[in-house]
């Protein structure tokens, strides 16, 4: 590439047509530019967004620590594992919800990225691997350049830890974009696999979630394009994109 490059054009990878990066500090590098971002957060944000939106509930994603001034609707369930037996990021959890509840996801990954995008006022949508080519088939009809964020693993310390569960999932919706990539999309892409349920499976973070009780995550999160459903954030909750 001729010439010398500002900060700004080298983090936003300019010119090329689908773009990827990784969490909070990736939304703010890419959503400048690309008016629409998929979240991929695979264990568990956004395959729990697409869980809840087919099965008809309500979903408001919120950061975590929840802000005191934005609380939930008096009439939402706060799926935050609070209340034994309660909702949570499990998508299995959701399930036992009555279609039309509505229900918050606060989340320390997933949903702060999608919140925060929201917040520069680009697109936002949850993308898994269950709904990844859905997902691509209606990113390929918008505006380009398109970002896709990876969120990752924000551990208590403020570290990221790169899941390649995300990867994972950012590779089976990169797979089916037209357009150009950046290197840094073209490597992600790279991650593909055709039967990513056992990499799932075997990943840190599905261990993690294993080791307290959640086997059941992984084995609904690694599955492969089961889904239709397009969840896109509009105001405070996710509705499913119409095709």
């Amino acid at each position: 590439m001729a010439g010398r490059l500002s900060a700004v054009t080298w983090a936003t990878q300019d010119g090329f047509d689908v773009r990827f990066d990784w969490g909070a500090p990736g939304v703010a590098r890419l959503g400048p530019l690309c008016r629409t971002l998929v979240v991929v957060d695979i264990l568990r944000f956004s395959t729990a967004v697409e869980t809840g939106l087919s099965h008809g509930l309500v979903v408001e994603p919120e950061r975590w620590p929840m802000p005191r001034s934005s609380g939930p609707a008096r009439d939402a369930f706060v799926a935050d594992g609070s209340v034994p037996g309660g909702p949570s990021l499990s998508p299995a959890s959701l399930l036992l919800l009555p279609p039309g509840a509505r229900v918050v996801l606060p989340s320390l990954n997933g949903a702060t990225c999608a919140r925060a995008a929201s917040d520069i006022g680009a697109l936002v949508i949850a993308g898994s691997l269950r709904n990844a080519s859905a997902v691509a088939r209606y990113v390929a009809r918008a505006p380009f350049p398109v970002g896709v964020i990876a969120a990752g693993d924000l551990a208590a310390d403020g570290t990221m830890r790169p899941a390649v569960e995300d990867i994972l999932g950012a590779a089976a919706i990169l797979r089916g974009l037209p357009g150009t990539r950046s290197p840094e999309a073209a490597v992600a892409e790279a991650g593909f696999a055709s039967e990513p349920l056992a990499l799932v499976r075997e990943s840190a973070s599905a261990r993690q979630l294993a080791s307290v009780g959640h086997v059941e995550d992984a084995e609904w999160a690694g599955q492969l394009d089961v889904s239709t459903c397009v969840p896109v954030l509009s105001g405070d909750h996710f509705v499913e994109a119409e095709d």
